[in-house]
């Protein structure tokens, strides 16, 4: 674990970088039994823990959540809480306490509150190797430049957990996750939302309401946009005719494809590449 003496904290919140979000203590906790922690008054910082494996219980206020693998924990500063590691399967755990202005919108886009703390993350290794990155560069020094590089990995893996603010349940982010990874992969098919929903073992409408949950879209929305992204990278990189890129995209009839570009576009296709090209 690394801790930063107070002088240095107050110094780096007047650097550029670090003024916006500044890591103050860091750890890795491998399977740490008789691990516990109990804050009546709460912490100065911003709380984040991520468990990579085990699992362990978190008290936030008047409530008790498990946390298990792949679960992340944030405490806002100042909550009274406590939290400790399973007797039997203790957790491992990476922590950091966080400080600075733009954990507002941070911890905004994740959804958390004081009586739902705990987001489970769809890829947890993502975040661990984030949370590892913080360590490792704090472990190497207490330069702006190590500080500063431990606030952007902070930052990234805190818009990872924001991005993961949709999934409530391990048992549910995998179905959900399987089948966006199904439509990336097949983006000229015609896939209906009774296909996905039999695919993640799901009636249609629960499937429905945990991909908006998951998305922010639609189905439906959500294929149009695949592919969207996918006919601008086309018309970006080659000189192929709009028609052609059409076909590739799953959309046999170029100006069907036109007028669905337009409407999240607000110009065709072909104007898009004028657009770009000047």
């Amino acid at each position: 674990m690394r801790v930063l003496p107070q002088p240095l904290v107050a110094r780096a919140r007047t650097r550029p970088v670090t003024s916006q979000l500044l890591v103050t203590d860091v750890g890795f906790y491998p399977r740490a039994a008789q691990h516990s922690r109990s804050r009546p008054q709460g912490a100065a910082q911003d709380i984040v823990m991520v468990c990579g494996a085990g699992r362990g219980t978190c008290v936030v206020g008047p409530d008790v959540h498990q946390v298990g693998t792949g679960g992340a924990v944030i405490i806002p500063a100042g909550t009274p809480h406590s939290y400790e590691a399973d007797a039997a399967d203790p957790w491992t755990i990476w922590w950091m306490h966080v400080t600075g202005p733009a954990l507002a919108a941070l911890f905004a886009g994740t959804d958390v509150t004081v009586r739902r703390p705990v987001v489970q993350l769809s890829d947890p290794s993502r975040v661990i190797a984030l949370a590892d990155t913080v360590l490792r560069r704090m472990e190497r020094d207490e330069t702006a430049s190590s500080l500063a590089a431990a606030a952007g990995a902070a930052w990234h893996a805190l818009a990872l957990i924001a991005a993961d603010r949709g999934t409530t349940t391990p048992d549910r982010a995998a179905p959900i996750e399987n089948t966006l990874e199904f439509l990336r992969a097949n983006l000229a098919d015609q896939v209906t939302v009774p296909e996905l929903a039999r695919m993640a073992g799901l009636s249609q409408s629960h499937y429905a309401a945990l991909f908006r949950r998951a998305t922010g879209f639609g189905v439906l929305e959500y294929q149009t946009r695949l592919r969207m992204a996918s006919a601008r990278e086309l018309l970006d990189t080659t000189d192929r005719t709009v028609a052609s890129i059409a076909r590739q995209v799953g959309y046999p009839d170029p100006l069907y494809f036109s007028r669905r570009f337009r409407r999240i576009h607000s110009m065709s296709p072909s104007e898009y590449r004028a657009r770009k090209s000047r």
